[in-house]
């Protein structure tokens, strides 16, 4: 009886982590399929980077990394068959965390790490981060994306 009270006891806290932590998971995998898409296709690094944060991530781990994968997917399809809609509705699964200024910090740093994941970040992925920041109220200085940076790279007179 011991031992069945015990297994009840560690499935219930399971579920409450997974009911507590679905909306960071969400948040995440909308933040990732955002800059994974940016460019108009995913790469096996992006995924492979996506695998690794979900296998890593504490606050993940009572999540199966298949259903965290398969998320991942589906958002990363509904951006890429239409943008503009699969967009918003991504930017919609963010809501839920703005102000919540750590963990939007830290969806911030996983962009970050997607976005490196073929070895350096493309332009269009460092706009696609600093819009993320617009939206979860952060400041994209804070994670060394400048905007005049951004201009500088885009080359002389392109960002006028």
């Amino acid at each position: 009886m011991a031992g069945f009270l015990a297994a009840l006891k560690e499935n219930y806290q399971t579920q409450m982590e997974r009911h507590q932590n679905l909306p960071f998971l969400k948040g995440v995998m909308a933040a990732c399929a955002m800059i994974a898409t940016a460019d108009g296709r995913v790469t096996f690094s992006e995924r492979v980077r996506v695998d690794q944060i979900v296998e890593t991530l504490e606050s993940l781990k009572a999540f199966d990394p298949v259903e965290a994968a398969d998320l991942f997917r589906d958002y990363c399809e509904t951006v890429l068959k239409n943008p503009r809609e699969g967009h918003e509705e991504l930017v919609g699964e963010l809501e839920i965390l703005k102000g919540e200024t750590e963990t939007a910090e830290m969806i911030i740093r996983i962009c970050l790490a997607v976005s490196e994941a073929g070895g350096e970040t493309s332009l269009i992925d460092q706009i696609e981060i600093v819009s993320l920041c617009s939206h979860l109220e952060l400041d994209p200085a804070h994670f060394g994306l400048y905007r005049d940076k951004l201009i500088e790279e885009l080359g002389p007179n392109k960002g006028a």
